[in-house]
């Protein structure tokens, strides 16, 4: 990769980097969406107490593991919700919110939706390679109609689900697409994605070396093409969302709208974050009373 890596990545970096450490295959996308998450914090001045990187189950969802901030692992597809928890109490923290196609439009697909309606202040990333790959390769919600995989031997036949159509759809506020093989474009987009004051979700295409032998990164590059304009109004960004061959890469859409934390009720008179606010004992012991009584 012959790019210039920005002053401060080495922040984000393991204390203890090393390839052993790391359980994806040689050559795995998730490597690149790695390099341009670090390069983005690094080049946004944050510092990695400032981040918090929640994740679901999945090869995607490895992520804390592997960069040098707050991290929660947690159970499958729930990323968002606890994502949205953790903003909530800490709005001073930048929260990302991690995981892969399967993990984030299967399992997690609810939470989207509703997420998408609250609007908090996080940046949902989705590694998208249109397969299962931790469980060895079944078909995901992304995945091509015809691809045979082991739980799939006849081929896909259901059509794949299209995130960027049903966020535009939903009126979410920051929409995008990328794909990883394209390193400074999608760093400025993650980049934009972490400073937008809302819901932002980046669809990040990337391949599969073990299970995908289709959606590979000439693949990507053959079927892709960057928008020369967007974001767009919703009417266009939705036509532009809706196109598939070659599917169209860059910000489709944005609408600005008070983010989820801004609402809560507990932050309309303080705004102080909800983890340094000192308990009112005598709330708690009138609490008890009550319950006692």
């Amino acid at each position: 990769m012959n790019v210039q890596l920005p002053i401060g990545r080495e922040l984000f970096e393991p204390r203890r980097p090393g390839s052993k450490d790391i359980a994806w295959c040689p050559g795995c996308g998730n490597f690149g969406i790695r390099n341009i998450l670090i390069s983005a914090l690094a080049e946004l001045g944050l510092k990695p107490n400032e981040v918090a990187i929640i994740s679901g189950i999945g090869q995607a969802a490895k992520m804390p593991h592997y960069i040098n901030a707050n991290g929660y692992h947690t159970l499958h597809g729930r990323a968002i919700p606890i994502a949205t928890g953790v903003k909530a109490a800490n709005p001073e923290l930048t929260v990302i919110a991690e995981g892969g196609d399967g993990d984030m439009y299967a399992e997690g697909g609810n939470h989207m939706l509703h997420a998408i309606r609250r609007n908090p202040d996080i940046t949902v990333l989705i590694h998208d390679n249109q397969i299962y790959g931790l469980t060895k390769g079944q078909a995901s919600p992304t995945t091509m109609v015809g691809m045979k995989t082991p739980t799939q031997p006849w081929g896909v036949f259901e059509k794949p689900f299209n995130p960027i159509a049903l966020a535009v759809a939903l009126d979410a506020s920051f929409v995008a697409r990328t794909f990883m093989g394209y390193f400074k474009e999608s760093v400025e987009i993650l980049k934009k994605a972490i400073r937008h004051k809302g819901l932002a979700i980046v669809d990040i295409l990337h391949p599969c070396v073990s299970f995908n032998r289709i959606n590979t990164y000439a693949w990507y590059r053959e079927h892709t093409y960057w928008m020369e304009d967007g974001p767009f109004d919703r009417e266009t960004a939705f036509r532009k969302a809706i196109e598939t061959d070659p599917l169209p890469l860059g910000i489709f859409y944005i609408n600005e709208k008070p983010a989820f934390e801004e609402q809560v009720p507990a932050y309309r008179k303080d705004r102080t974050p909800l983890w340094k606010r000192k308990p009112k004992l005598e709330l708690v012991e009138k609490f008890f009373e009550g319950k006692r009584g």
